[in-house]
Protein backbone atom coordinates (compact mmCIF):
# COMPACT_ATOMS: atom_id res chain seq x y z
CA UNK A 1 0.00 0.00 0.00
CA UNK A 2 2.85 2.36 0.86
CA UNK A 3 4.52 1.68 -2.48
CA UNK A 4 1.25 2.29 -4.32
CA UNK A 5 0.77 5.66 -2.63
CA UNK A 6 4.34 6.64 -3.41
CA UNK A 7 3.89 5.75 -7.07
CA UNK A 8 0.65 7.75 -7.23
CA UNK A 9 2.30 10.85 -5.75
CA UNK A 10 5.35 10.61 -8.02
CA UNK A 11 3.21 9.97 -11.10
CA UNK A 12 0.89 12.84 -10.24
CA UNK A 13 3.81 15.23 -9.79
CA UNK A 14 5.27 14.26 -13.16
CA UNK A 15 1.86 14.54 -14.79
CA UNK A 16 1.30 18.02 -13.39
CA UNK A 17 4.45 19.27 -15.11
CA UNK A 18 3.06 17.95 -18.40
CA UNK A 19 -0.25 19.60 -17.52
CA UNK A 20 1.33 23.03 -16.96
CA UNK A 21 3.03 23.02 -20.35
CA UNK A 22 -0.13 21.68 -21.98
CA UNK A 23 -2.05 24.48 -20.27
CA UNK A 24 0.28 26.90 -22.04
CA UNK A 25 -0.70 25.29 -25.34
CA UNK A 26 -4.35 25.65 -24.32
CA UNK A 27 -4.02 29.36 -23.54
CA UNK A 28 -2.60 30.32 -26.94
CA UNK A 29 -4.83 27.94 -28.88
CA UNK A 30 -7.92 29.34 -27.19
CA UNK A 31 -7.16 32.87 -28.37
CA UNK A 32 -5.20 32.60 -31.61
CA UNK A 33 -5.85 29.02 -32.76
CA UNK A 34 -2.07 28.55 -32.78
CA UNK A 35 0.23 26.50 -30.56
CA UNK A 36 3.57 27.75 -29.33
CA UNK A 37 5.80 24.73 -29.99
CA UNK A 38 8.76 26.49 -28.36
CA UNK A 39 7.22 26.07 -24.88
CA UNK A 40 9.39 23.06 -24.04
CA UNK A 41 12.55 25.08 -24.63
CA UNK A 42 11.08 28.07 -22.80
CA UNK A 43 10.49 25.77 -19.83
CA UNK A 44 14.21 25.08 -20.05
CA UNK A 45 14.90 28.83 -19.90
CA UNK A 46 12.97 28.96 -16.64
CA UNK A 47 15.10 26.18 -15.19
CA UNK A 48 18.36 27.76 -16.38
CA UNK A 49 17.54 31.30 -15.20
CA UNK A 50 16.40 29.90 -11.86
CA UNK A 51 19.63 27.89 -11.56
CA UNK A 52 21.85 30.88 -12.38
CA UNK A 53 20.21 33.04 -9.70
CA UNK A 54 19.83 30.34 -7.04
CA UNK A 55 22.74 27.91 -7.42
CA UNK A 56 26.54 28.21 -7.60
CA UNK A 57 27.59 26.56 -10.86
CA UNK A 58 31.11 25.81 -9.64
CA UNK A 59 30.26 24.23 -6.29
CA UNK A 60 26.74 22.96 -7.00
CA UNK A 61 25.51 24.54 -3.78
CA UNK A 62 22.76 27.17 -3.22
CA UNK A 63 23.91 30.80 -3.20
CA UNK A 64 21.88 31.52 -0.09
CA UNK A 65 19.36 33.75 -1.86
CA UNK A 66 15.61 33.67 -1.46
CA UNK A 67 13.84 31.55 -4.06
CA UNK A 68 11.58 34.49 -4.87
CA UNK A 69 14.39 36.25 -6.74
CA UNK A 70 14.69 33.57 -9.46
CA UNK A 71 10.89 33.21 -9.58
CA UNK A 72 10.40 36.92 -10.32
CA UNK A 73 13.28 36.89 -12.81
CA UNK A 74 11.83 33.87 -14.63
CA UNK A 75 8.40 35.51 -14.85
CA UNK A 76 9.95 38.63 -16.41
CA UNK A 77 12.34 36.83 -18.80
CA UNK A 78 9.79 34.30 -19.99
CA UNK A 79 7.06 36.90 -20.41
CA UNK A 80 9.37 38.92 -22.66
CA UNK A 81 10.25 35.77 -24.61
CA UNK A 82 6.53 35.08 -24.99
CA UNK A 83 6.04 38.53 -26.47
CA UNK A 84 9.04 37.98 -28.74
CA UNK A 85 7.84 34.62 -30.06
CA UNK A 86 4.44 36.13 -30.80
CA UNK A 87 5.89 39.13 -32.64
CA UNK A 88 8.44 37.18 -34.65
CA UNK A 89 6.82 33.79 -35.22
CA UNK A 90 3.05 34.03 -34.87
CA UNK A 91 1.83 37.54 -35.67
CA UNK A 92 3.31 37.54 -39.22
CA UNK A 93 1.59 34.21 -39.90
CA UNK A 94 -1.75 35.49 -38.65
CA UNK A 95 -1.47 38.62 -40.79
CA UNK A 96 -0.85 36.49 -43.88
CA UNK A 97 -3.67 34.12 -42.87
CA UNK A 98 -1.16 31.29 -43.06
CA UNK A 99 -2.40 28.08 -41.48
CA UNK A 100 0.92 26.32 -41.00
CA UNK A 101 3.92 28.69 -41.07
CA UNK A 102 3.60 29.45 -37.35
CA UNK A 103 4.30 25.77 -36.62
CA UNK A 104 7.77 25.87 -38.13
CA UNK A 105 8.35 29.40 -36.89
CA UNK A 106 7.70 28.56 -33.23
CA UNK A 107 9.74 25.36 -33.52
CA UNK A 108 12.62 27.37 -35.01
CA UNK A 109 12.33 29.95 -32.22
CA UNK A 110 12.67 27.20 -29.62
CA UNK A 111 15.71 25.73 -31.36
CA UNK A 112 17.36 29.16 -31.52
CA UNK A 113 16.76 29.67 -27.79
CA UNK A 114 18.19 26.24 -27.01
CA UNK A 115 21.31 26.84 -29.12
CA UNK A 116 21.87 30.22 -27.48
CA UNK A 117 21.68 28.64 -24.02
CA UNK A 118 24.15 25.94 -25.08
CA UNK A 119 26.60 28.53 -26.43
CA UNK A 120 26.25 31.16 -23.71
CA UNK A 121 25.73 28.94 -20.66
CA UNK A 122 26.53 25.22 -20.89
CA UNK A 123 25.69 21.89 -22.49
CA UNK A 124 26.12 19.97 -19.22
CA UNK A 125 23.56 18.80 -16.66
CA UNK A 126 23.40 20.46 -13.25
CA UNK A 127 21.69 19.59 -10.00
CA UNK A 128 19.15 22.12 -8.68
CA UNK A 129 18.61 21.96 -4.92
CA UNK A 130 15.00 22.23 -3.83
CA UNK A 131 14.27 25.22 -1.56
CA UNK A 132 12.17 22.79 0.51
CA UNK A 133 15.09 20.40 0.99
CA UNK A 134 16.13 17.25 -0.83
CA UNK A 135 15.23 14.80 1.94
CA UNK A 136 11.90 12.94 1.76
CA UNK A 137 9.24 13.47 4.42
CA UNK A 138 7.09 10.69 5.84
CA UNK A 139 3.37 10.83 5.05
CA UNK A 140 1.28 7.81 6.06
CA UNK A 141 4.47 5.79 6.18
CA UNK A 142 5.51 6.86 2.69
CA UNK A 143 8.66 8.81 1.85
CA UNK A 144 7.63 11.76 -0.33
CA UNK A 145 9.84 14.53 -1.65
CA UNK A 146 8.49 17.97 -0.66
CA UNK A 147 9.18 19.22 -4.19
CA UNK A 148 6.69 16.70 -5.58
CA UNK A 149 3.96 18.00 -3.28
CA UNK A 150 4.89 21.57 -4.25
CA UNK A 151 4.60 20.70 -7.95
CA UNK A 152 1.14 19.23 -7.47
CA UNK A 153 -0.11 22.13 -5.36
CA UNK A 154 1.28 24.93 -7.53
CA UNK A 155 0.16 23.32 -10.79
CA UNK A 156 -3.44 22.82 -9.64
CA UNK A 157 -3.49 26.36 -8.20
CA UNK A 158 -2.23 27.95 -11.45
CA UNK A 159 -4.77 26.14 -13.62
CA UNK A 160 -7.71 26.93 -11.35
CA UNK A 161 -6.58 30.54 -10.83
CA UNK A 162 -6.27 31.21 -14.57
CA UNK A 163 -9.59 29.50 -15.30
CA UNK A 164 -11.23 31.62 -12.59
CA UNK A 165 -9.61 34.71 -14.10
CA UNK A 166 -11.02 33.80 -17.51
CA UNK A 167 -14.55 33.38 -16.21
CA UNK A 168 -14.89 36.06 -13.53
CA UNK A 169 -12.85 39.12 -14.56
CA UNK A 170 -13.65 41.68 -17.26
CA UNK A 171 -10.34 41.15 -19.03
CA UNK A 172 -10.73 37.39 -18.74
CA UNK A 173 -14.12 37.65 -20.44
CA UNK A 174 -12.48 39.75 -23.15
CA UNK A 175 -9.99 36.94 -23.70
CA UNK A 176 -12.87 34.47 -23.97
CA UNK A 177 -14.66 36.78 -26.42
CA UNK A 178 -11.62 36.88 -28.69
CA UNK A 179 -11.40 33.09 -28.60
CA UNK A 180 -15.06 32.70 -29.50
CA UNK A 181 -15.37 35.29 -32.27
CA UNK A 182 -12.60 37.71 -33.19
CA UNK A 183 -14.74 39.89 -35.45
CA UNK A 184 -17.46 40.38 -32.85
CA UNK A 185 -14.85 41.06 -30.19
CA UNK A 186 -13.31 43.77 -32.40
CA UNK A 187 -16.74 45.38 -32.89
CA UNK A 188 -17.08 45.47 -29.10
CA UNK A 189 -13.87 47.49 -28.87
CA UNK A 190 -11.64 44.70 -27.57
CA UNK A 191 -7.99 45.08 -28.54
CA UNK A 192 -7.36 41.69 -30.14
CA UNK A 193 -3.64 42.20 -30.59
CA UNK A 194 -3.14 42.98 -26.92
CA UNK A 195 -5.16 39.92 -25.89
CA UNK A 196 -3.07 37.69 -28.16
CA UNK A 197 0.16 39.16 -26.84
CA UNK A 198 -1.01 38.65 -23.27
CA UNK A 199 -1.93 35.02 -23.93
CA UNK A 200 1.55 34.24 -25.24
CA UNK A 201 3.23 36.07 -22.36
CA UNK A 202 1.07 34.21 -19.84
CA UNK A 203 1.70 30.81 -21.41
CA UNK A 204 5.48 31.25 -21.50
CA UNK A 205 5.53 32.61 -17.93
CA UNK A 206 3.70 29.46 -16.78
CA UNK A 207 6.19 27.31 -18.71
CA UNK A 208 9.03 29.11 -16.93
CA UNK A 209 7.49 28.36 -13.53
CA UNK A 210 7.16 24.72 -14.63
CA UNK A 211 10.90 24.79 -15.37
CA UNK A 212 11.74 25.91 -11.83
CA UNK A 213 9.36 23.35 -10.37
CA UNK A 214 10.70 20.36 -12.29
CA UNK A 215 14.40 21.27 -12.04
CA UNK A 216 14.94 19.88 -8.50
CA UNK A 217 13.59 16.44 -9.46
CA UNK A 218 15.53 16.21 -12.72
CA UNK A 219 18.64 18.07 -13.84
CA UNK A 220 18.99 21.53 -15.36
CA UNK A 221 20.31 21.42 -18.91
CA UNK A 222 19.74 23.00 -22.31
CA UNK A 223 17.89 19.87 -23.43
CA UNK A 224 15.64 19.42 -20.40
CA UNK A 225 12.51 20.77 -22.11
CA UNK A 226 12.53 18.77 -25.34
CA UNK A 227 10.83 15.57 -24.13
CA UNK A 228 8.60 17.46 -21.71
CA UNK A 229 7.27 19.66 -24.51
CA UNK A 230 6.47 16.65 -26.72
CA UNK A 231 4.69 14.77 -23.96
CA UNK A 232 2.79 17.89 -22.96
CA UNK A 233 1.44 18.14 -26.49
CA UNK A 234 0.18 14.57 -26.16
CA UNK A 235 -1.49 15.62 -22.89
CA UNK A 236 -3.13 18.58 -24.64
CA UNK A 237 -4.58 16.29 -27.31
CA UNK A 238 -5.77 13.75 -24.74
CA UNK A 239 -7.39 16.33 -22.48
CA UNK A 240 -8.74 18.51 -25.27
CA UNK A 241 -6.92 21.62 -26.47
CA UNK A 242 -9.81 23.92 -25.55
CA UNK A 243 -10.25 22.66 -21.99
CA UNK A 244 -8.03 24.04 -19.25
CA UNK A 245 -9.18 21.47 -16.72
CA UNK A 246 -8.72 18.76 -19.35
CA UNK A 247 -4.98 19.47 -19.18
CA UNK A 248 -4.94 18.35 -15.54
CA UNK A 249 -6.76 15.12 -16.36
CA UNK A 250 -4.57 14.40 -19.38
CA UNK A 251 -1.41 15.12 -17.39
CA UNK A 252 -2.58 12.88 -14.57
CA UNK A 253 -3.31 10.00 -16.94
CA UNK A 254 0.04 10.25 -18.70
CA UNK A 255 2.08 10.74 -15.52
CA UNK A 256 0.48 7.80 -13.72
CA UNK A 257 0.71 5.50 -16.75
CA UNK A 258 4.44 6.22 -17.07
CA UNK A 259 5.15 5.68 -13.39
CA UNK A 260 3.24 2.42 -13.07
CA UNK A 261 4.64 1.05 -16.32
CA UNK A 262 8.20 1.87 -15.29
CA UNK A 263 7.69 0.18 -11.92
CA UNK A 264 5.79 -2.96 -12.89
CA UNK A 265 6.94 -3.58 -16.46
CA UNK A 266 10.12 -1.81 -17.54
CA UNK A 267 11.45 1.73 -17.81
CA UNK A 268 11.95 0.98 -21.50
CA UNK A 269 8.18 0.74 -21.97
CA UNK A 270 7.08 3.62 -19.76
CA UNK A 271 6.14 5.85 -22.72
CA UNK A 272 4.06 3.18 -24.42
CA UNK A 273 0.73 3.32 -22.48
CA UNK A 274 0.49 7.09 -22.75
CA UNK A 275 0.89 7.09 -26.50
CA UNK A 276 -1.50 4.16 -26.87
CA UNK A 277 -4.03 6.31 -25.01
CA UNK A 278 -3.22 9.19 -27.36
CA UNK A 279 -3.94 7.04 -30.41
CA UNK A 280 -7.23 5.80 -28.93
CA UNK A 281 -8.36 9.36 -28.15
CA UNK A 282 -7.46 10.56 -31.65
CA UNK A 283 -9.39 7.69 -33.21
CA UNK A 284 -12.56 7.88 -31.12
CA UNK A 285 -12.56 11.38 -29.56
CA UNK A 286 -10.65 13.70 -31.92
CA UNK A 287 -11.51 16.75 -29.79
CA UNK A 288 -10.04 15.13 -26.67
CA UNK A 289 -11.69 13.90 -23.49
CA UNK A 290 -12.98 17.37 -22.60
CA UNK A 291 -12.72 19.14 -25.96
CA UNK A 292 -15.57 20.93 -27.66
CA UNK A 293 -17.15 19.29 -30.66
CA UNK A 294 -17.16 21.61 -33.64
CA UNK A 295 -20.26 21.57 -35.83
CA UNK A 296 -19.80 23.21 -39.23
CA UNK A 297 -22.83 24.49 -41.04
CA UNK A 298 -22.77 24.16 -44.79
Amino acid sequence: MAELLQLIISGTAQGMIYALIAFGYNITFSTSRTINFSLGNLLMVGGVVGFILYMDKATGQPLGRTIWLPIVAVLIVNSLLGLLVYKTSVEPSLKRNSEYSWVLATLAFGLIVRNLVEQLWSTNDYRFSSPLGDSPVRIAGVGVYPQELLIIGVSVFIVFAVELFRRKTIFGKAVSAVSEDKQTAALMGINQNFVLQFSFMLSTAIAGIAGILVAPITFVSASMGLTLGIKAYAVAIIGGLESGYGMLVGGLLLGLSETFTARYLSTGYKDTPGFILLIIVILFMPSGLFGKKVIKKV
